[in-house]
Order: C-alpha cells, then sequence, then structure tokens
C-alpha cells in the first residue's frame, strides 16, 4: 500500500515561512510592489502559485522569470530558516511515520505542491530526513494536483517493477485539493483538519473516505488502513 502526505499542514506548519519567503523573492525580483495578496496558496502547486502572482502583478509569466523566482525562493526560505527554524512536525506524524515505516505492508511518500528542493528543506527544517518517503510527486512535476496521483503511481511501478491499483493508494492531506486529487483517480482520501485554512467540517463535506482533527490517535489511523489489506498485493 503506498501512502503519499502532503507537506504543509499535513505533515508540518512553518509559520508561514514559505508565503513570507517568496513574497520576499516577489520583492527581490520585481520590486517592492509585488504581491501575493489575493493568491491562493492552500493545496496548489507552487509553479500554480507563481503563475498567479506573476498575472497578477503584471510580470511575464515565462520559463526564464520562473526559475529566477524559484532560486531566489529556495535561497531565501533557507535564510528564514536558518535565521529561524520555524518549521515544526503536526501532532502524530512522527510516530505515524514511525509506524508505518515499521510494517513492510506500507511504502511511504510525497505527494505535494511544493518545489523538491524547499519542500525538502521544509523537511529537514521539521527534523525529518526527506530520505524516508521514497515516492514523492512533487508540484513540479504536473500541471495540476489532479495529475499527481498519477505521477505517484508510475513512479511506484518503476521502483518495484509492478502497477499498483489506486485503490491500492492512500493521499493524506489538509485540503479538498488533497482530497478531489484522491478521488479523481479512485484512490483513498485521508483529510486532516491540521491545516491554517480549512476546517473539518468543511473537509467532510468534500467526502474523503476519513476525516479527522489531527493524526495524534496513531491507532485509530493505522486500524483504517489495515482494515485494506484485503486491497493489498
Amino acid at each position: 500500500m503506498l501512502i503519499l502526505f502532503d507537506i504543509d499542514g499535513t505533515l508540518l506548519l512553518s509559520k508561514r515561512a514559505g508565503m513570507n519567503a517568496m513574497t520576499d523573492a516577489g520583492h527581490e525580483l520585481f520590486g517592492e510592489a509585488f504581491s501575493f495578496e489575493g493568491v491562493d496558496f492552500a493545496g496548489r502547486l507552487d509553479p500554480t502559485i507563481w503563475s498567479m502572482a506573476a498575472r497578477k502583478n503584471a510580470v511575464a509569466d515565462t520559463p526564464e522569470n520562473h526559475e529566477r523566482f524559484r532560486a531566489a525562493y529556495a535561497r531565501l526560505l533557507k535564510a528564514r530558516f536558518d535565521a529561524d527554524p520555524t518549521a515544526e512536525l503536526l501532532p502524530g506524524v512522527a510516530e505515524l511515520l514511525e509506524r508505518l515505516r515499521q510494517d513492510s505492508l506500507f511504502t511511504v511518500g510525497l505527494l505535494t505542491g511544493n518545489y523538491p528542493e524547499t519542500g525538502k528543506l521544509k523537511l529537514r527544517t521539521a527534523g525529518l530526513d526527506p530520505d524516508i518517503f521514497t515516492i514523492c510527486a512533487w508540484g513540479d512535476e504536473a500541471a495540476q494536483r489532479r495529475d499527481l496521483p498519477g505521477v505517484a503511481m508510475a513512479r511506484y511501478e518503476q521502483a518495484v517493477g509492478e502497477a499498483i491499483r489506486p485503490e491500492q493508494v492512500v493521499v493524506i492531506g489538509d485540503t479538498p485539493h488533497d482530497v478531489d486529487c484522491a478521488l479523481h483517480h479512485g484512490c483513498r482520501a485521508l483529510a486532516v483538519a491540521t491545516g491554517p485554512v480549512h476546517s473539518f467540517d468543511e473537509l467532510l463535506a468534500h467526502e474523503p473516505d476519513l476525516a479527522v482533527r489531527d493524526l495524534s490517535d496513531t491507532e485509530s489511523v493505522m486500524g483504517w488502513l489495515l482494515d485494506r489489506r484485503s486491497v493489498s498485493p
């Protein structure tokens, strides 16, 4: 079974360090008037966030400008974390990851809107080794979040030499976009209300297979996952 975690609002919170570093990058490259006001970050892919901000600020959305922004964002996020390592794991995350990694039934991965370099930086700052996530689908690998489960499943097949069925995949995330991308592919969706934007009731309304307020009840979450042994290889 492939368990795919979102990063921001699911595994960790970083006190808006990512949003602030993106703003820093916009100011550095395009002037102090560059703003992300009105840009929806929750559940979005980082390249999409860039494109939305570029259009809003009348900056040309070219590959060259995108790469400049991406490099500046990574550098400035690292500087923020070096000065103040604000990224912290959310309740129950460390315990759940340890349990999953102890059981050979599970493969642990990431499905995230982050660029890989900044996503890994957030994980390391929060005390997680990015290498424990063996199957990853990053925000720069698809045009929209709905495409990311397909990226992860293809990468799983390449890694283990056999295909994985959608019902053997669980996407864990804190936004309706996480639920939507899972259900769109026939994967399981576990919604967790630890993000800063969407409440438990909002997530529940999008009909995930399971919704929890946080991941602190390790036994309950593991019990729900282990009920899926019948659809596992």
